[in-house]
């Protein structure tokens, strides 16, 4: 298991990495501290100027890759231009995914009615409609209630066909579209042409993208539990202060 280290230390690891470079975050729990709900939620002073900072390096490509949808990351928290944005766990690439198909679009319908009835069940659950699936949130339902939520959102999938199941931190998402953060990091590495990439994420959801670092990349894994990543941050709050300090660092070089 990776230990902590101090937003210096990592500061100069990353530092160090060779060009071009790509600088890849989560969003909620890694810039935004986590919130009762996605509405709430807002990057910490500060980041994104310090996202911009680093963008406009030459040698570093700025990415956020969220589970949230493009245009809710858009729309809802100030990013710079200069940063790609990359939504729905990868599906969509510097903009909205394309339109579903009418067999999609039933499917999805279907699959919404599913996910609410399993929300009735669970007080304080609630479905996020996604570009190409849902998401049953059940942070604010008790234990014992959002675990039968849960149960009771996939057992009804048996027969429903292939979806994509991708289950987060007290979140579970069904998609009918294939897509996680490691093809994202993949296609950034691609489009860059990068040497090195760094990626900073705190949900289950983003050790897909820590199984796609190899070589001198740096895997960041903000705050605890079992990951792939190489190395931890405690809280958003050292997220910012090393996104400052490396903004800082490649200012002065």
């Amino acid at each position: 298991m990776p230990d902590y280290l101090v937003p210096d230390a990592l500061v100069d690891l990353a530092r160090r990495l060779p060009r071009p470079l790509v600088v890849a975050l989560d969003v909620d729990g890694t810039l935004a501290p986590l919130a009762p709900h996605p509405s709430l939620s807002a990057l910490l002073p500060g980041v994104a100027h310090d996202l911009g900072r680093l963008a406009a390096d030459p040698g570093v490509v700025v990415a956020v890759v969220s589970g949230r949808p493009w245009h809710d990351l858009t729309q809802q928290f100030d990013l710079p231009e200069s940063v790609a944005v990359i939504g729905s766990h990868g599906l969509e690439r510097g903009g909205p995914i394309a339109v579903l198909d009418d067999d999609e679009r039933r499917r999805a319908a279907r699959l919404a009615m599913l996910a609410g009835a399993a929300a009735v069940t669970a007080p304080g659950a609630w479905v996020e409609h996604k570009p190409a699936g849902v998401a049953l949130h059940v942070r604010q339902a008790s234990v014992e209630a959002a675990e039968q939520a849960v149960r009771l959102f996939l057992g009804r999938l048996e027969g429903f066909g292939p979806v994509e199941v991708l289950a987060g931190d007290q979140v579970v998402e069904v998609a009918l579209r294939h897509y996680d953060k490691g093809a994202a990091i993949d296609w950034l590495r691609a489009e860059h042409r990068a040497a090195a990439v760094v990626f900073v994420g705190d949900d289950v959801t983003d050790e897909s993208a820590f199984r796609a670092l190899s070589g001198v990349d740096l895997g960041v894994k903000v705050g605890a539990g079992p990951t792939r990543a190489d190395h931890r941050l405690p809280d958003p709050e050292s997220v910012a202060e090393f996104l400052a300090g490396l903004a800082d660092s490649f200012a002065r070089s």
